[in-house]
């Protein structure tokens, strides 16, 4: 089968495109799975690099929609095959993967296989991060770096539904305008305006409830300097690089929350993964949100949506397909 390989960490030249890896047979609890789209994530450059540990050889990727093949041992029925299905899972950067039911879910009729690969894993980040990290309320001030990007945007929608105040960060007008199609109601250029000074502008000097930051080490002291008392910082990604270590008592100047949590860990027992899907897909059902698809590349074409997405060119969702047509 067609897959992409790393043998080592390193840069986008360790992504190996290959036509001879063996199909997965599925154990015990697993399915198989021929991926129609496959969801391209930050979180794989992690992988790739070398941020996050894991053992190599590795075909990358953690979540595609397709149908399945055939299925393991102790595999309810609602999984049989030819079931269309969208699951976040390990090597999905592949024709076939085999991975388990506890962490998939049958597609709705009315969902596209395409937005439904661009929704699962940034649409349960983006609705665990409100509803867990810290449960907006109406009205609460909250500001979302990068909203343009494929979190940002679902986080501006999802804040918009539940009733917030948010403010996005961008690099350009035309990220600008799109966060702002969105639901953010405000958007602060940090390329060229000061963003601590604007939030506090648009708040009337009281900061944010909650910051929503993807990037890292490079907004962290500003999250720092515009979350209001009791507020909390909510550090999920590393796009610039991790958080360097500093003194947990400066947290106490306005008694401020500080984590750092990972998706997984709110979907972690098959129910809590039920809850929050169902709880996803009725969003879609019922606001029917923009899904923002940057671009579909070819399963081979790997290194360029690596590159672009490093290099902050896109917007939205970058997908990978198996199968060119």
């Amino acid at each position: 089968m067609k897959g992409v390989v790393i043998e080592k960490t390193g840069g986008v030249e360790v992504l190996e495109f290959r036509t001879d890896l063996p199909v997965p047979e599925p154990k015990e609890g697993e399915v198989l799975v021929k991926n129609e789209y496959i969801g391209v994530n930050y979180i794989d450059t992690y992988f790739r690099t070398g941020l996050y540990p894991s053992p190599k050889p590795e075909i990358l990727g953690r979540e595609a929609c397709g149908s399945i093949i055939s299925t393991g041992p102790k595999v309810p029925s609602q999984f049989s095959p030819g079931t269309r299905i969208v699951f976040l899972g390990v090597g999905t950067y592949a024709e076939y993967t085999s991975t388990s039911y506890a962490r998939a879910i049958p597609v709705p009729a009315s969902l596209p296989s395409d937005r439904a690969a661009a929704t699962l894993l940034q649409g349960l980040t983006a609705l665990t991060l409100i509803r867990e990290a810290h449960p907006v309320k109406p009205d609460d001030f909250v500001l979302v770096h990068a909203a343009a990007g494929g979190v940002g945007l679902w986080l501006c929608q999802l804040l918009r539904w539940v009733g917030a105040r948010t403010i996005g960060t961008v690099s350009t007008d035309t990220k600008g305008e799109l966060a702002k199609e969105n639901g953010a109601g405000w958007v602060v250029d940090y390329s060229r305006e000061n963003v601590a000074e604007r939030v506090q502008e648009i708040t009337g000097g009281e900061g944010v409830m909650a910051v929503f930051d993807g990037v890292g080490k490079d907004t962290f002291e500003g999250d720092l300097e515009v979350i209001a008392r009791k507020g909390t910082v909510v550090s999920f990604g590393n796009a610039s690089g991790p958080v360097p270590p500093f003194t947990i008592n400066r947290l106490s100047a306005k008694n401020v929350k500080l984590v750092r949590p990972t998706l997984f860990n709110y979907i972690y027992t098959r129910e809590e993964f039920e809850h929050y899907t169902n709880e996803l897909f009725q969003f879609l059902e019922v606001e029917n949100p923009n899904i923002e698809i940057h671009e579909v590349y070819p399963l081979q074409d790997v290194a360029r949506a690596h590159t672009d997405l490093e290099g902050r060119k896109t917007t939205g969702k970058l997908l990978l397909k198996p199968q060119v047509d």
